[in-house]
């Protein structure tokens, strides 16, 4: 039977402790924690931190998973185009995702896509930026949700979708209570000539073009 933990964090501050959910990230274990829309899947970049995700979400290595950030710094081996690097400054933290190209492979199967892409985003919901901050590497992280189903937006309902699913290893809820109702984020692919919106969500379109006037959506 899978271990399983729970901090509530309900008053969270960024001076919070997160010892117990950082403890289950180094050991491979799973985190459910939430963030500027909802719910998330989260563990290491380790091979079977990895597996145990892709397992909750039945997913293999043709779909990837997202990679939180603390900082642009801590990914500065993947291909940060200037479209890129001034989506960043304009919109991290925040909801929009940028896949940069990994030609070095330095992010595993499962993280890096087929096409030779890694989603990072640095978050700024305070639990989620402080786990990432805590934690002091990139992590995996994708909607709590079973196939077909919406995501989760309340720690509880996402706790329960990650047992139904039958974990391969400990898992850990930060409990932030129920999150207000928001769209996903905004995906910019930044790995071509030029950038485009693979996405819309909680940053529309004309906020990206006003950045970035040459993004193409589609």
């Amino acid at each position: 039977m899978s271990e399983v933990g729970v901090t509530d964090v309900r008053d969270f501050d960024t001076s919070g402790d997160l010892s117990q959910a950082v403890s289950a990230l180094r050991s491979g274990g799973v985190v459910v924690h939430p963030t500027e829309t909802v719910y998330g899947f989260g563990g290491s970049l380790e091979p079977r931190a990895v597996a145990a995700v892709q397992h909750l979400k039945r997913r293999d290595a043709s779909r990837p998973l997202l990679v939180l950030v603390s900082s642009q710094k801590t990914v500065d081996d993947l291909v940060w185009t200037d479209a890129a690097r001034e989506l960043a400054r304009a919109f991290w933290p925040g909801g929009v995702t940028l896949v940069l190209g990994d030609p070095d492979r330095a992010f595993p199967d499962g993280v890096r896509s087929p096409a030779g892409g890694v989603a990072v985003r640095r978050p700024s919901h305070p639990v989620a930026a402080g786990l990432v901050e805590a934690f002091g590497a990139p992590m995996t992280s994708t909607s709590a949700n079973a196939p077909g189903r919406a995501p989760a937006t309340s720690g509880q309902e996402a706790l329960e979708v990650a047992l139904a699913m039958r974990p391969l290893g400990s898992v850990h809820l930060l409990d932030a209570g129920t999150l207000p109702s928001s769209p996903p984020s905004t995906i910019v692919d930044c790995t071509g000539e030029a950038p485009r919106v693979l996405r819309e969500g909680s940053t529309p379109i004309s906020r990206i073009r006003s950045v970035v006037p040459d993004v193409t959506h589609g």
